[in-house]
């Protein structure tokens, strides 16, 4: 049943749809990721990357609620359930534990470089199909990378 009618034609919407899911799981996860870190912390950088965690939390669901509701828009229904999250995520899973400050900066460079690697694929994949989901990806891209940045310099 597909209760809201795509303007893109079936092949470029299959194209944007997968891109859209795909970036949905991993963003979903991400903030997952920097959550249970966020939990889990520990060492004499505490506070400041406790801090910095929920930054990124914050910016993961924002933007994760940004693909799903362009997804519903093209008549695509989202799916941010936790097993379809756990089944199609590129990200390594968080340590389970205490995580050392220093440890935990470099579980979110990892998780950080994979999502933006992956979106920058959907950034080339919707280029032709959709322009304005690519528009998305590139102003999601931007953010991440911006906080790939950030916690890069916390253990330069």
């Amino acid at each position: 049943m597909s209760v809201v009618k795509s303007p893109l034609s079936d092949a470029d919407l299959k194209t944007v749809a997968e891109a859209l899911q795909g970036a949905l799981v991993d963003l979903v996860d991400l903030a997952l990721i920097a959550k249970q870190v966020h939990w889990n912390i520990v060492g004499p950088r505490f506070r400041s990357v406790h801090l910095q965690l929920d930054e990124v939390v914050d910016s993961a669901r924002i933007h994760s609620d940004t693909v799903a509701e362009r997804a519903s828009t093209l008549g695509v229904p989202p799916d941010g359930r936790a097993a379809t999250v756990a089944a199609g995520s590129g990200i390594e899973a968080a340590p389970s534990g205490w995580v050392k400050d220093a440890d935990a900066v470099r579980t979110l460079v990892d998780a950080l470089g994979a999502v933006i690697t992956r979106m920058r694929g959907r950034v080339a994949a919707t280029g032709d199909p959709d322009p304005v989901s690519q528009d998305i990806f590139i102003a999601i891209t931007a953010d991440l990378e911006k906080h790939h940045w950030m916690f890069q310099a916390e253990n330069a």
